[in-house]
């Protein structure tokens, strides 16, 4: 599996330089997300990220924690997924595919590069430019199907 880079941010680091880069304060709470998110690697929910906070001794109001989580995703240095149960937040923000575990409910991150002939047939039937893409793959853990 490939690494992923999220323009530019590939770490913790880099996520808050980014956020002092666009003059966003970066608060206790907002640098708290920030290494929830980067130190577990999982999609959750602000209600998830709320409870582990708090589970943690930080003192972060469940507000704030809407607020960052929007303000984060809308500059471009957490990824936002719409998914049906409501918005799942993730520590990678570049274009990438997820893989979806039926029977775990875990949305791992992949890097896929599709071949440029299959790209260039889409732009044909689709008479478009592909500039960037996402796939969502679907399956069950290997150990369940076997």
């Amino acid at each position: 599996m490939q690494e992923i880079k999220a323009n530019g941010i590939d770490s913790l680091e880099s996520a808050l330089k980014r956020c002092k880069q666009l003059g966003m304060r970066v608060s206790s709470q907002r640098q708290s997300i920030l290494e929830l998110l980067w130190h577990s690697k999982e999609h959750l929910s602000a209600r998830e990220i709320y409870d582990r906070l708090n589970q943690q001794g930080k003192d972060v109001g469940h507000t704030s924690v809407y607020q960052n989580l929007e303000a984060l995703s809308q500059n471009g240095i957490i990824e936002c997924l719409e998914r049906s149960q409501g918005r799942l937040y993730g520590n990678i923000s570049s274009p990438h595919s997820h893989v979806n575990c039926l029977d775990t409910q875990e949305i791992i991150d992949v890097k896929v590069e599709l071949p440029q002939e299959l790209l260039e047939q889409i732009e044909a039937l689709t008479n478009t430019k592909i500039t960037e893409y996402t796939i969502n793959f679907y399956g069950r853990k290997k150990e369940q199907i076997d």
